[in-house]
């Protein structure tokens, strides 16, 4: 069964997220309603915390940052990301070994 902030978007999926900035580490924190709850080690001012999460997407899922997409929320806790070219179940194995 696919987690309800997970969205497959042809070879691409798409991940609703719900961010924490200024977290003593960066992590996966679990659900959070309809998202995934993510923790960064990174203050919320000038695109830092948005910097900080597509590298940690990236490092996690084993993709160039090229791949790993803010689509939507720049300046919002709740973010939209879409990771190209990754399929749905290496993202969901991947993020649950880490959260």
């Amino acid at each position: 069964m696919t987690p309800s902030w997970l969205r497959v978007s042809g070879d691409d999926i798409v991940l609703t997220l719900h961010i924490q900035p200024g977290a003593k580490r960066t992590e996966v924190a679990g659900a959070h309603g309809e998202a995934l709850k993510v923790r960064l080690n990174a203050p919320p001012v000038d695109g830092k915390a948005n910097d900080c999460l597509i590298a940690y997407l990236a490092d996690l899922l084993s993709l160039p940052k090229a791949r790993v997409v803010l689509e939507s929320g720049l300046s919002s806790r709740s973010k939209r990301v879409r990771a190209v070219g990754i399929a749905a179940d290496r993202v969901v194995a991947k993020l649950a070994r880490d959260g």
